[in-house]
């Protein structure tokens, strides 16, 4: 699995060799409080200073990041120390818990087409682009009204929602299936930060685009019963308005009492991570599946996944850290 995409690169100016070989060293020592982040900084000097007095600024276009490296078997992995912790870690599901897209579903969307004899097949590729859509009606909609509706499909608009939320309903009992038989695993790292947060009690939720009875079994059947207790559910319908949209985040912090700066969200994509950022929120974005090649521009900090030791990308205490720095853009 790749590495963060935070990576070192150390200068190799004459002027600079001092510096570096402290970094180096720093870095070598596995250190939770090691702090490195050179990423082209073209005035190493005017840098020193800056990393002295600040413990290490990130810098990458408009994007700014903190936060400590360690080493663990060659891979580059971040974490930090903190007592400000956030009041809430807010998770997307699909493709943050779980990769559930391609093989999830776009299965389960492909098997109700063929039971309804509707003629449609949505390919890897195709789903990939519907994927910007919010919402499994939504993107069902969406595709019928520019590619045309199926022979069998009502002609009224109030009959075709009818229609799409009766595909929707089919789609999400087979993809339930799925998640029962637990065909589909969690993403590394997921349980791991899910039960550091409710250790330190901090309020832990799920905000997702997707149907709700879909994520309560995702949450249950792989989380398990003992942390689906403690962590609330906010998905499908509850919002009027699906991501880009920040309702379903700013929702969130309202039920859980808690203000959406001090919250830290978990998203894969393009439109989950405008969704946390409208709404005042931190947010790390690991990558998924299908979701590599997006602009994470403004996101907090981008990784692969969350990862579990020896290859863990970050913890808790990141995520807290995130909270406490002033960020320059």
């Amino acid at each position: 699995m790749a590495s963060a995409t935070s990576l070192v690169a150390f200068p190799s100016s004459s002027s600079s060799s001092s510096f570096s070989k402290r970094l180096r060293s720093s870095v070598s020592s596995s250190s939770p409080a090691t702090t490195a982040s050179l990423l082209s900084f073209r005035n190493l000097s005017s840098y020193e200073k800056s990393f002295l007095s600040s413990c290490s600024i990130y810098t990458r276009r408009r994007t700014t990041t903190m936060f400590p490296l360690r080493k663990s078997k060659g891979v580059v992995t971040c974490s930090a120390s903190s007592t400000n912790l956030p009041s809430a870690l807010l998770f997307d599901c699909d493709g943050v818990l779980v990769d559930t897209e391609k093989d999830g579903h776009r299965i389960s969307f492909n098997d109700t087409f063929a039971e309804k004899e509707l003629g449609v097949t949505w390919d890897v590729d195709l789903y990939g682009e519907l994927l910007k859509i919010g919402g499994g009606k939504e993107r069902m909609t969406a595709y019928f009204n520019k590619t045309g509706w199926p022979e069998n499909a009502p002609k009224s608009e109030e009959e075709r929602k009818d229609f799409i939320a009766q595909l929707h309903k089919r789609k999400t009992a087979l993809f339930m299936v799925l998640i029962e038989k637990k065909l589909l695993p969690l993403r590394p790292g997921v349980a791991k930060l899910i039960d550091q947060a409710l250790a330190k009690d901090v309020k832990v939720a799920v905000c997702s685009t997707s149907n709700e009875k879909a994520v309560s079994a995702i949450v249950s059947c792989l989380l398990g019963p003992e942390r689906a207790e403690k962590i609330d559910i906010f998905a499908g319908d509850v919002v009027p308005r699906k991501k880009p949209d920040p309702a379903i985040y700013l929702l969130a912090a309202s039920t859980l009492g808690v203000e959406p700066s001090s919250c830290v969200v978990v998203e894969d994509s393009a439109i989950g991570l405008a969704a946390a950022k409208a709404a005042g929120m931190k947010c790390i974005v690991t990558k998924s599946g299908y979701t590599a090649d997006e602009d994470f521009l403004n996101a907090d900090a981008v990784f692969d996944c969350i990862g579990d030791p020896p290859e863990e990308r970050f913890d808790l205490a990141f995520c807290a850290s995130l909270l406490e720095k002033q960020y320059v853009s």
